[in-house]
């Protein structure tokens, strides 16, 4: 099993600089595959193969037009030419759309690491050629802190994989795969089903509810003062604007219009992080009971979205990331993680009888069987189904 582990780097202003240097070439060189593919496909050729890509980039190297990009590790050139031709490649196949080329203002700054050029230690990180100098003083610029002490396992048995350097608009983070050997239980306790709501963000068969943390007083606070600097951005920009030959218009980007985008992106990472570091709470908290089992709906959140009334809430409530978190925790953990089909009746099922209601509206917040007249929370009744569905899968 292959567990990553995200880092956050503190590097220096000399090494920030060859970062985005670095994320540059990775980019120049998956814009040139791209390019490359695209020009032989139109002359009719085959599909070109990254070896030989790597081939005609070695020969351009060679050239004074492109000098500079022996300056840097081969290994962010290889990987990105890689990216770009399995990207190509997926699309022939119909798994993806049809690849872009990155530009430099949408695109997220990202290059590879060399798992064999790559060392780690409990509080720093060595990164290949950010200096081309052999010199003991400059050969530190190739050593970035880490924000964690002793986060990343390391010795000489440990395996990495996928090494990934990126830049998220406001810090720079180490990504990175560790080969770790399967634990699995022995002393399990019933298994339970978890069902989602927007109301509670989660109930348990068990009985335990977790209120939605977007209902609290901290996010809403957050919030306002989001769209506070969201309005006053607005508002900057339309003072900015300039219109250009043709009757188009043109936005000035100012000093402060810069300082108010910050602003909004460090509001909008703070928010992001509360939630979902509070689902990180509610899913170690429900590992930790050790389970036999795990089931969850299979919601349909892009339906979901449709309702104009419920759209702000479900995004709020961010299912698929509880969904992706509860997924690994229990791989991590050995416990068998279930998805319920997407059109069982969870919520119009009775928990003690089994009869299914024909109608049961988003209003009716308690659940009252017809055929039993069974009395229970429509949350709390679903959930328990979900853990009866388990039962005959698991």
């Amino acid at each position: 099993m292959i567990k990553t582990y995200k880092v956050m780097l503190l590097p220096n202003n000399k090494q920030r600089t060859k970062l985005f240097e670095c994320a540059g070439v990775a980019r120049w060189a998956y814009n040139f595959a791209l390019a490359t593919q695209q020009e032989n496909h139109k002359n009719g050729g085959k599909f070109l193969s990254d070896g030989e890509l790597r081939k005609r980039l070695t020969e351009l190297k060679k050239q004074k037009e492109y000098d500079w990009l022996n300056k840097y590790s081969n290994n962010i050139t290889k990987q990105a030419i890689k990216d770009a031709c399995q990207s190509y490649k997926n699309f022939f196949e119909g798994r993806t759309k049809f690849p872009k080329f990155k530009s430099k203002k949408r695109s997220r700054p990202s290059f590879y690491v060399d798992t064999a050029k790559i060392k780690i230690t409990d509080t720093h990180v060595k990164l290949e050629k950010l200096t081309t100098s052999k010199k003991s003083n400059k050969q530190k610029l190739n050593w970035i802190k880490l924000a964690e002490k002793s986060r990343i396992p390391i010795g000489d048995n440990v395996k990495y994989s996928n090494p990934r350097i990126t830049f998220d608009g406001l810090n720079w983070w180490l990504s990175i795969g560790v080969e770790e050997v399967e634990t699995k239980n022995q002393n399990y306790t019933e298994g339970i089903g978890i069902d989602l709501g927007v109301k509670d963000l989660a109930v348990v068969s068990t009985g335990q509810k977790f209120e939605n943390i977007n209902k609290s007083s901290k996010v809403k606070k957050l919030e306002k003062r989001l769209k506070g600097l969201q309005r006053k951005l607005s508002k900057k920009y339309e003072l900015n604007k300039i219109q250009i030959e043709g009757g188009e218009f043109r936005y000035r980007k100012t000093n402060n219009i810069k300082k108010l985008e910050f602003l909004v992106l460090k509001t909008n990472r703070r928010l992001k992080n509360i939630r979902h570091n509070y689902i990180h709470q509610i899913t170690t908290s429900l590992v930790k009971t050790k389970p036999e089992y795990v089931v969850m709906e299979n919601l349909n959140t892009c339906g979901m979205l449709k309702n104009r009334k419920l759209s702000k809430a479900v995004q709020e409530a961010t299912f698929h990331e509880f969904k992706r978190q509860m997924g690994y925790k229990c791989a991590w953990n050995g416990i068998k993680f279930i998805l319920a089909d997407r059109f069982y009746p969870s919520s119009k099922t009775c928990s003690r009888c089994g009869a299914i209601k024909d109608k049961l509206s988003l209003s009716e917040r308690t659940f009252i069987c017809d055929e039993c007249g069974y009395e229970i929370d429509r949350d709390l009744n679903a959930s328990i189904n979900l853990k009866n569905y388990g039962k005959g899968v698991a």
